[in-house]
């Protein structure tokens, strides 16, 4: 098996190390991750400029562009032959909830549908702890599973480890998406020369956090999978707005 690695937090991110360190025995990995932290570059690509990789000494492959890049480039022509799946991780910090609008390691684990195999967003549910061995492990066991029973060619698993040690760790849970509260408001300073500048505010705190969703599972100990989905469309609405559409001529 060929995995493609990549991540948001970059090539020298120890979660994605950890990762490394973790699979290395199970697969043929190949890295392609950013030159540098690039958290909360969702889906974005660069269109504008062009983007350069280089291959370290150790084969990590850096990319000046964000974890969709990276992800988009091996798989349209940066390498020599097509990975047969994609993991992001391991990020540091929870990508819970609304988090999965913003982040790039969900983006990354996104972007691998093109594969038309499996992808999976791998994340540690802290950002104090710098103990990914729990996370990584858990990942080592998705994979073994995925080869002994492999998902639909359309599946996207957003997995999200409490930092705790693997021993303590109580399980799996599969989840929805809980939500948070909206973000706390934008910080406002001055620079050296005394011109305004704005810093994005914290995220929210958890508001649909009850059981079932991926915030409490964790809480709780757990492993929280989530299957995500690219398609956004509201299917339940799609009536509704057919005739408020045909109403507005009433």
């Amino acid at each position: 098996m060929k995995i493609l690695l990549s991540n948001d937090d970059g090539y020298q991110a120890p979660g994605l190390r950890a990762l490394m360190g973790a699979l290395e025995g199970l697969a043929e990995l190949t890295v392609v991750a950013p030159d540098r932290n690039r958290s909360g570059a969702s889906n974005s690509l660069t269109l504008e400029s062009p983007i350069r990789a280089h291959r370290e000494p150790d084969g990590v492959i850096r990319v000046d562009g964000t974890p969709t890049d990276c992800v988009h480039l091996a798989i349209t022509g940066l390498l020599d032959e097509e990975p047969d799946m994609v993991i992001a991780g391991i990020n540091a910090g929870a990508n819970m909830g609304d988090d999965v609008l913003y982040s790039g390691t969900v983006a990354a684990a996104t972007e691998g549908r093109f594969l038309g195999l499996p992808a999976i967003a791998i994340s540690l549910a802290s950002f104090e702890s710098d103990d990914y061995s729990g996370a990584a492990r858990v990942a080592a066991e998705l994979i073994e599973h995925l080869v002994e029973r492999p998902l639909p060619a359309d599946t996207i698993l957003n997995v999200n480890v409490p930092a705790l040690a693997y021993d303590e760790i109580k399980g799996y849970k599969v989840c929805r998406l809980g939500a948070r509260h909206k973000s706390e408001p934008m910080i406002r300073a001055t620079d050296p020369r005394g011109r305004p500048i704005y810093w994005i505010g914290p995220a929210g705190g958890e508001q649909d956090a009850g059981p079932g969703t991926d915030f409490h599972a964790v809480r709780n100990g757990y492993v929280a999978v989530t299957p995500l989905q690219i398609d956004l469309t509201r299917h339940s609405s799609l009536d509704f707005i057919e005739k408020w559409l045909q109403d507005r001529h009433s």
